[in-house]
């Protein structure tokens, strides 16, 4: 365990250069500055091709529901709620596993490989979609052929996006010295970033008109990136896997031992809290942006370029925001962001009544969005065990699923309820990042009076 002088946390000490050698360590794996450049290399390739898939896809499907006419009820529960069932009942199983896993290609790779492309699949699958639910509907003369399929092909993509996110964040963990870890979450942050600057500013437009082309091309980036990546990142060895409960077998022990470990400490609970607060504070205003833009006669370009705008000076921002989570650690910078956040939208909430005022909401809540999103992308990496970093991962996205199935649906039968009010995405969003701050908080005070744990608390 760390510890502290003046309530300062240290950053962390294994990884960095030692002697005269420059050569940096993460587990059993040792790099030279060149072969250090080419890990980084790869992982930011396999990040750009993740990143654009998650930044086209969730607004492209948008796009969709509404010329489809789906009410925000059913886009909240498919947008919002099916991804948190998902969490639920996939990402735990599939953590759990890559964490346990041990074979010469190591433990996150054998499970990146095969959801890469199941995800690939159901891309193609939601670019069909238009055309066969309209044969459908002709076929049995119905008229929500088209919205079933989304949702049959956006479920087969979540359950392969959802635990993939888990397991490359695992494999980052595995693979980049501890030392480096603020500054190469902020080059990620940075690669996802210039991502929505592509997508928004020059692809979104073809959203309403060729969105089925559009998905088949951002599959093939996915696809091509990721899977480059995977087959160049090499593993290091790790340790046997740790025990299960020994006073029950199979599926029981399995269930009894990650409940045990994740949710029994109070310092991780409140950890799951603070950051599962903070991610819900973005869900509202996020899944009903372009449904927003909508209703205020914003057209789908000038939306476009206020995500790009908001995304390019976060991008400037990324590497600033990446130096401080090392020298200061996520915690608190993170708590400083979610604070401006929470500030930030509840003003849009009351400011946002036309085209130009949301545009300009939308730009500053975007911006600080992603401002705590960079400086706290490695706060698992330096709260969770690193041997059983997945597995906590997965903890912490169970619990946030919980929240999202009630939280996405409900803010839809509200904008229903209100007669599409959307000023209340902002209002919520805010309110979320308020409480998202008072939790980040306590748990930035018990991590102090932990000792600062860098990697976890000790096994018990």
């Amino acid at each position: 365990m760390s510890t502290t002088r003046d309530n300062a946390c240290p950053p962390p000490l294994d990884g960095t250069p030692a002697g005269g050698a420059r050569r940096w360590r993460a587990g059993s794996l040792s790099y030279t500055a060149p072969a250090l450049a080419a890990l980084f290399a790869w992982l930011l390739l396999g990040d750009f091709g993740w990143w654009m898939k998650e930044r086209a896809v969730p607004s492209t499907l948008q796009v969709m529901l509404r010329q489809f006419e789906a009410s925000n009820f059913t886009a909240g529960l498919l947008l919002g709620s099916l991804p948190a069932l998902v969490r639920i009942l996939v990402v735990p199983a599939v953590a759990w596993r890559s964490d346990r896993h041990r074979s010469r290609w190591g433990r996150r790779i054998p499970f990146l490989v095969p959801l890469t492309l199941l995800a690939g699949v159901a891309l193609l699958g939601l670019a069909l979609a238009p055309a066969a639910g309209a044969w459908i509907d002709g076929l049995l003369g119905t008229n929500a052929g088209a919205i079933v399929l989304c949702g049959v092909f956006w479920c087969v993509f979540e359950m392969a996006s959802l635990p993939g996110a888990v397991v490359l964040n695992g494999l980052i963990n595995d693979v980049v010295p501890r030392a480096l870890l603020g500054r190469f979450c902020g080059a990620l942050r940075a690669v996802s970033l210039l991502a929505g600057v592509i997508f928004n500013y020059w692809l979104i437009g073809y959203a309403e008109e060729h969105a089925p082309l559009l998905l088949i091309g951002i599959a093939a980036v996915y696809c091509a990136g990721f899977l480059a990546m995977c087959a160049r990142v090499k593993e290091g060895d790790y340790p046997p896997p740790p025990p299960l409960d020994p006073s029950r077998s199979g599926l029981t022990a399995a269930v009894r031992t990650y409940c045990r470990e994740c949710f029994s400490e109070s310092y991780y609970v409140w950890a799951f809290v603070a950051v599962n607060l903070s991610w819900l504070a973005f869900v509202p205003v996020t899944l009903f942006g372009v449904f927003f833009a909508k209703r205020v006669g914003m057209p789908m370009e000038t939306y476009g370029k206020c995500i790009a705008l908001q995304y390019l000076s976060s991008f400037v921002l990324s590497f600033p925001l990446g130096w401080l989570a090392d020298r200061f650690h996520p915690l608190r910078v993170g708590l400083v962001a979610i604070g401006g956040y929470a500030v930030v939208t509840l003003a849009g909430g009351w400011l946002a009544v036309d085209a130009a005022s949301f545009g300009v909401a939308l730009v500053a809540q975007g911006i600080a969005c992603s401002s705590w999103m960079t400086a706290t992308a490695s706060i698992g990496q330096r709260l969770f065990p690193r041997e059983r970093f997945a597995q906590f991962a997965s903890a912490q996205d169970v619990a946030l699923g919980l929240a999202n199935v009630l939280l996405a649906g409900g803010v839809g039968w509200l904008l229903d309820a209100t007669e599409h009010e959307y000023r209340y995405t902002f209002l919520i969003g805010g309110a979320l990042g308020a409480l998202a701050f008072g939790a980040t908080w306590i748990l930035q005070r018990k991590f102090v009076r932990l000792g600062c744990p860098e990697g976890g608390l000790p096994a018990r």
